[in-house]
């Protein structure tokens, strides 16, 4: 656990400062978090409701098609947003899965120190070694978080929970938030022949309204292309999201099953680029 994502942390029982003793992390009040030996510490003090986090199969999903570079252009996307902060020092990605996308943005920058937010212990034990200037802890991003006022020059969002009382705690004054969201095209041609659920995100004009308050929108970016998947990564695909909890739904395991050949498909992401205001 990098010792500067430690600094930042706070006690989840008592907000007091974190500090690591042996292979944990343990407060003045003698409260203690043993750190996993994949590198990752769960704070949290309550279990997971069933269906709420990422599962060990929907986490090597992800981490198999993200491999394939699909997403690439949209961390590319967001590592640039991130470096328009200046030379931010601390990055945290709320609902961080398996730190791809904070993994390529520490890699754009010089120094910066990323602190990785989620429910899911599969994915942080993955995202704890995705780049050595992480730290992952396993949280729940819609409880107060166990982290320091004002110490992130950066927090991404993609396709996860939004807090704006926590986005705007831990942010400095004029610090970024990166929202990523599905386009409205966003797989459209999967939704279609698959039956999928509806994936597509919120639009852009409410993303800035339920943040309103504590940011104001400085701009959105758009990454958008049609490619050819092949029936590996159509699969992987829909096993890395919430699909993967409605197989048995009008027959999707059985559609993926008998999935050959190519299909063409759309992947359209928006991303909010907002400012802390006050």
């Amino acid at each position: 656990m990098p010792p500067a994502v430690v600094g930042a942390l706070r006690c989840s029982v008592c907000s007091e400062q974190l500090h690591p003793e042996g292979r944990s992390l343990r407060c003045g009040r003698g409260h203690s978090f043993d750190i996993a030996k994949q590198g990752y510490v769960n704070l949290l003090r309550a279990g997971v409701d069933a269906g709420t986090a990422d599962t060990s199969e929907m986490v090597a999903a992800r981490a198999d098609f993200l491999a394939t570079g699909r997403y690439a252009p949209l961390s590319d996307l967001l590592a640039r947003i991130a470096r328009s902060a200046g030379d931010p020092e601390f990055v945290v990605d709320a609902g961080a899965g398996t730190g791809y996308y904070l993994a390529a943005v520490l890699e754009a920058t010089e120094s910066a120190w990323g602190l990785a937010l989620d429910v899911s212990a599969p994915a942080l034990r993955r995202a704890a070694k995705a780049h050595p200037r992480i730290g992952a802890v396993v949280w729940n991003l819609w409880e107060p978080w166990p982290v320091a006022d004002a110490v992130a020059d950066v927090v991404l969002d993609v396709f996860a929970p939004r807090n704006p009382v926590e986005f705007h705690r831990v942010l400095r004054p004029g610090g970024l938030l990166a929202v990523a969201t599905p386009g409205a095209g966003h797989l459209r041609e999967l939704v279609t022949e698959l039956g999928l659920l509806d994936i597509a995100g919120d639009k852009t004009d409410r993303v800035a309204e339920s943040l309103a308050g504590h940011f104001e929108l400085a701009g959105v970016e758009t990454v958008r292309h049609t490619a050819e998947f092949d029936a590996d990564e159509v699969r992987r695909l829909v096993l890395m999201g919430p699909n993967a909890h409605h197989l048995h739904r009008d027959g999707l395991g059985e559609k993926l099953d008998a999935l050959t050949g190519a299909t063409t498909v759309t992947v359209e992401f928006d991303v909010s680029v907002l400012r802390r205001s006050g």
